[in-house]
């Protein structure tokens, strides 16, 4: 078996719109094609063997153990490949179970698709399962156990914290939108100008001199100190002197600290003399070069978390230990705490497993003991000095045990530092009487606070620590997102949504966009080239500034990664037309169709679909929508339109030629066709059915009809809002055209248009490209055959696999099928052939160069025009 490509979707995909976060594998079964589950000898029982948890993949029986079933009646490796993968990941404590495998036009070539957690993770999911799979077959040994760990590490290395982890499931909960901003945690909620950012707990709205300050442990106890908040005695020490002069002033015990460490790293606690004091200096140092030393305060250590000022929980920390049964020795007892299935690798469960690192060999060795050492029966041996469950230290909630002295002093250390998400680390007996009662201290006062031991304590109730962050961030009323279009479908996508984005900019909104030639904030071009793919979409919607998106959606993205975006309020599909056929297991029209919808499909509930009521696969696609859905068409008079009418839907007509908006049997007609630039007087059809689309979706939205029409009216067309799209260039004696068309819909168009051109010759400059099919190369040929008087053809570029001279023959073929006596020449350079045209042009004459590589175009008839200009003839 072979694989062929491997790809993350991260948004909604042609698979599913709900389940974003898919791998697809594109594998091919070579001679295991011919080789299903029921003829591999002993198969069954070695996957079983392998994999006995695999009972409960239901697949499509429905039932316990119905893979299983699957595989004794005979099924595909693809099949088989997709449970593997799945299952993996769930021994590899991510669990997750949603799985596709379809067979594609190509004989023994499968898609394997499934679900993942982490995209690395799924990623090396996808090859294990196919050399997992190559063992099962040959019935070789495989070591499972050696990928899961590898998984784990892998998850450890790239997922998000649990603390960032759970204000984005939080979020998530109340539909609000994230995106990772990188590869650590630093995280942005919302979309455009609604966004708010958070890394770890630290958020946008966290103070910067607030989290300088606690870092600064000694300006920290200053405050406190300066604002009657009790604290440990002690001070900061950088050499011996130091130390011993500390000492003398507050005596053993003590805690020795680096200045600036953090999860307990260099700490040594209960120092008893001097000997060890110095020991615990130098290990200090290793991480700052200034040390704390403090008064060893006895009791029990307590983390106490307040989010915007107010006290959500609080946690008694119990260090990682072990308790004696006076027969088995602290290793032994480490082995067995660690089988605790609550203990995981890393982050993975509610606790860490206790590793031994130095500290535990420091804190034995002044106990006298070695991890040979057998304790006594219920005697608690310690073995980390401080109490992170990142170490393997335990929790206990004791939110409801805090007097109210307590929290009151809580909330006023958050106000004093000045954190919106502020840990307090103190040392007391209790938190049940007023610390100045009993003696307690703050020890410290943490910025970015871990919420592990308050989400999931050992022992007491879980507090969701999140849901404030969350309405801290996005109180009731604030939103999160922004208003997004989507437009998509073969021919005029770019044209609408420039025209979309003109409207809405109109209307006052700041708007970004996306196009074929570019992403756009407020019409300053932020970057160049072909941008309809969800990194763009993306791009868009991390600016802070974007009030309103509109995106150019187009099928190679969604075939790639998915959509940039989790919804959208409306989407358009202009057209379902002959374009890319025969790439990307994309053969058909409906195939086509299926790419396109999953713009549609992601529309949320009370949104809305616009389609063209003209396309028979617009018409399929609504059939499957849940949201709202709307129509536009040319042809008022069209038997499905008049049904939709009679039922009272919103349809966009070209009517008595005005664009107008109907429902039922009351029109708004909104503007005049011919006053609308865009559509060339009324001449280019396409142009008006890219109008109405437009048109509608601002309407639906909100947009009052006057607004819209006063945009469309301000629209101009040209090479600065429509580059590549109907570019007109008038000369003196002759005019030439550029536009985009390259499929056989937009010769088509251009056809239609140039039927209402008077010209004494109509000269046209086409070429092919290599990736189409044959059939829609010679189509575009025999259009150009019958519009055109003179054709030039030229083929220097986009060849794709195929030679020159190969789409050469095909355009011959196509413009002789067009039954017409057309001249032609070849003149493979684009920038030769469109000088020739000019240099040759006779009076009225009108050029039209059907440009795949619109700019290079439009610069050379620029330059010549401005030639004219300035000579006053060429």
């Amino acid at each position: 078996m072979k694989i062929l490509k491997i790809q993350a979707l991260r948004g909604p995909n042609i698979w599913s719109v709900q389940r974003k976060k898919l791998i697809q594998m594109r594998l091919d079964l070579e001679e295991m094609e011919q080789s299903p589950t029921n003829k591999i000898d002993g198969f069954r029982e070695r996957i079983e063997k392998m994999f006995p948890t695999m009972i409960e993949h239901r697949c499509s029986e429905g039932v316990r153990g119905g893979f299983f079933m699957r595989v004794d009646r005979g099924t595909w490796m693809g099949h088989v490949i997709e449970h593997i993968a799945l299952e993996i990941q769930t021994l590899a404590g991510m669990e997750t179970g949603f799985g596709r495998t379809r067979e594609t036009k190509t004989p023994g070539v499968y898609n394997v698709v499934f679900s993942y957690t982490e995209e690395n993770v799924g990623l090396f999911a996808a090859e294990s399962s196919v050399r997992i799979a190559e063992a099962l077959i040959a019935g070789t040994d495989y070591d499972l156990e050696a990928d899961i760990q590898k998984m784990r590490e892998i998850r450890e290395r790239v997922r998000l914290g649990p603390s960032t982890g759970s204000i984005v499931e939080e979020a998530v909960a109340r539909d609000i939108p994230w995106i990772r901003l990188g590869t650590n945690s630093l995280v942005q909620l919302g979309y455009g100008v609604n966004q708010m950012r958070f890394q770890a707990t630290i958020t946008c709205k966290t103070s910067n001199i607030a989290v300088d300050i606690a870092c600064n442990k000694e300006e920290t106890k200053r405050m406190l100190d300066m604002n009657s908040i009790p604290v440990a005695s002690g001070s900061i020490c950088v050499d011996e002197e130091d130390l011993e002069n500390c000492i003398a002033k507050i005596g053993f015990p003590i805690v020795i600290k680096p200045l600036d460490g953090n999860h307990g790293k260099g700490a040594s606690i209960n120092v008893l003399n001097m000997e060890d004091a110095r020991a615990g200096l130098e290990f200090a140092k290793k991480y700052s070069r200034r040390v704390i030393v403090e008064k060893f305060i006895t009791g029990f250590d307590f983390r106490v978390l307040v989010i915007d000022n107010k006290l959500v929980a609080a946690a008694k920390r119990v260090p990682a230990h072990v308790v004696g049964n006076g027969k088995d020795h602290i290793q032994h007892l480490i082995d067995e705490t660690n089988k605790d299935p609550r203990r995981g690798y890393g982050h993975e469960n509610v606790l860490t497993e206790i590793t031994v690192d130095r500290d535990t060999e420091d804190l034995l060795e002044k106990l006298g003991y070695t991890l040979e050492t057998v304790p006594k029966t219920g005697e608690i041996v310690y073995l980390k000095s401080t109490a992170n469950l990142s170490t393997g230290g335990t929790s206990v909630d004791v939110t409801d045990m805090m007097h109210p002295e307590n929290i009151f002093l809580a909330e006023r250390i958050s106000r004093v530092i000045g954190l919106d998400v502020c840990g307090i680390d103190i040392m007391a007996e209790n938190l049940t009487q007023p610390l100045k009662d009993n003696g307690g201290v703050i020890l410290e006062v943490n910025a970015a606070p871990g919420f592990r031991m308050h989400l999931a304590p050992s022992e007491g109730l879980p507090r969701n620590v999140a849901a404030p962050v969350i309405d801290m961030l996005y109180p009731p009323g604030k939103p999160s997102r922004i208003p997004i279009i989507a437009v998509t479908g073969t021919n005029g996508k770019t044209t609408t949504t420039r025209l979309l984005a003109h409207i809405v900019k109109n209307n006052g909104y700041k708007v970004g966009f996306t196009t074929s030639d570019g992403i756009y904030i407020q019409n300053h071009m932020m970057e160049k080239g072909d941008t309809t793919g969800p990194v763009s979409a993306e791009y868009i919607l991390k600016d802070p500034t974007v009030e309103f998106a509109v995106l150019e959606t187009a099928r190679g993205g969604i075939l790639r990664a998915g959509l940039g975006f989790s919804r959208c309020d409306i989407a358009v599909i202009t057209n379902i037309q002959e374009d890319h056929l025969g790439l990307n297991d994309i053969h058909t029209l409906e195939d086509l169709a299926r790419v396109k919808s999953t713009v549609v499909r992601s529309v949320k509930k009370d949104g809305w679909a616009i389609l063209n009521a003209e396309d028979e696969y617009c018409r399929k696609i609504s059939d499957d929508l849940s949201c709202n859905i709307a129509w536009f068409s040319m042809d008022e008079e069209n038997e499905f339109v008049k049904k939709l009418s009679k039922e009272g839907k919103i349809v966009a007509v070209y009517e008595n030629g005005f664009i107008t908006v109907k429902k039922g049997e009351w029109k708004i007609r909104v503007e005049r066709a011919t006053h609308v630039p865009l559509t060339l007087g009324g001449k280019a059809k396409f142009m008006i059915a890219n109008a109405l689309a437009a048109t509608l979706a601002a309407y639906l939205h909100g947009f009052k009809t006057d607004d819209i029409s006063l945009s469309l009216q301000t629209f101009i067309p040209s090479v600065a809002q429509t580059p590549g799209r109907m570019n007109i260039f008038d000369f003196k004696r002759f005019k030439v055209l550029i536009d985009f068309a390259h499929n056989p819909a937009g010769y088509r168009a251009v056809e239609d248009y140039l039927s209402n051109v008077d010209a004494n010759k109509k000269i046209g400059i086409i070429a092919g490209v290599g990736d189409r099919r044959d059939e829609d190369i010679r189509e575009c040929a025999k259009i150009a055959g019958r519009m055109f008087d003179h054709i030039i053809i030229r083929q220097e570029k986009h060849l794709r696999g195929r030679t020159e001279q190969e789409i050469i023959d095909l355009i011959l073929e196509g413009i002789a099928e067009s039954g017409r006596n057309v001249t032609h020449e070849i003149i493979t350079k684009e920038i030769e052939a469109i000088k020739h045209a000019i240099n040759s042009a006779e009076e009225g004459t009108f050029i039209t160069a059907l440009s795949d590589v619109v700019t290079n175009a439009i610069e050379i008839v620029q330059e010549y025009l401005d030639k004219e200009m300035e000579q006053g003839e060429i």
